[in-house]
């Protein structure tokens, strides 16, 4: 039994590629569909639409793997506003996750993903072998993830970020939401590269918004250096330089 660990991201998707290319047939994709809160999803809306009505399609037609969608009991937010009942911070909520050793990942995605596997594994009483997209040039996640169970196609067959990226796109198959972003992941992701959260702010202010009530309610910084209030005033600095740089740019 071999299942597919699918994120729909350039890796994700380009690992089944390359697996199927090279005779590894994969019985079963799955997606831990991550939610914001009842209504939100966590991926950003347009790789979210995409993955269910372009990727998920396409997974079925071109290679007959049908993809089961996994959808945690708690949202971020339900996680988020949990009371503490031990240690020193008992009777507080969480707030946002710390860097190292994150709730959201662990309870969020690996706890019902690995508990997705182990069913599996009951099920047929076989070893389930899982597919990871990590390219060939991600050194320190090939390092996290080099376990017996875990299959790197990308990196036994020598394939970086970059040719995932235009196999997918050859393909058809890659997410609309590389337009604006690096990578796919949660809108509100605390170890989000700088530039995505910048872009968070300009075309969904809805979002940011959502974030900046979290940030006031939170006892844990948002990210090491700074809460979403200080990114705020600095993306707001940073947009109205611009703006005079371009006024000054037309003489005015």
């Amino acid at each position: 039994m071999i299942i597919a660990n699918c994120s729909f991201g350039k890796d994700s998707l380009a690992a089944i590629m390359v697996a199927e290319e090279h005779g590894m047939k994969i019985d079963r994709a799955v997606y831990v569909r991550i939610m914001f809160d009842e209504d939100t999803p966590a991926e950003p809306l347009e790789h979210d639409t995409w993955i269910h009505d372009v990727a998920i399609p396409a997974l079925r037609e071109r290679y007959g793997i049908e993809t089961d969608i996994i959808q945690p009991k708690n949202t971020y937010k339900d996680l988020f506003y949990r009371v503490r009942e031990k240690g020193n911070h008992v009777g507080c909520i969480y707030g946002f996750p710390m860097r190292r050793g994150a709730w959201c990942n662990s309870q969020l995605k690996v706890r019902p993903l690995n508990a997705y596997i182990q069913r599996y594994r009951e099920r047929y009483g076989e070893s389930s072998g899982v597919i990871v997209g990590i390219a060939s040039d991600e050194p320190e996640r090939i390092e996290r993830k080099a376990m017996d169970d875990k299959i790197l196609p990308l990196v036994s067959y020598d394939v970086t970020e970059a040719q995932a990226y235009e196999m997918c796109e050859r393909a058809g198959l890659l997410s609309p939401i590389y337009k604006i972003r690096k990578r796919t992941g949660c809108w509100f992701c605390h170890n989000q590269r700088l530039d995505d959260l910048r872009m968070l702010r300009r075309t969904s202010p809805e979002l940011w918004e959502q974030l900046l009530k979290l940030d006031a309610n939170s006892g844990v910084m948002f990210r090491q250096d700074s809460t979403v209030r200080d990114l705020d005033r600095r993306f707001a600095w940073e947009d109205a330089q611009m703006r005079l740089e371009w006024c000054g740019g037309d003489g005015v």
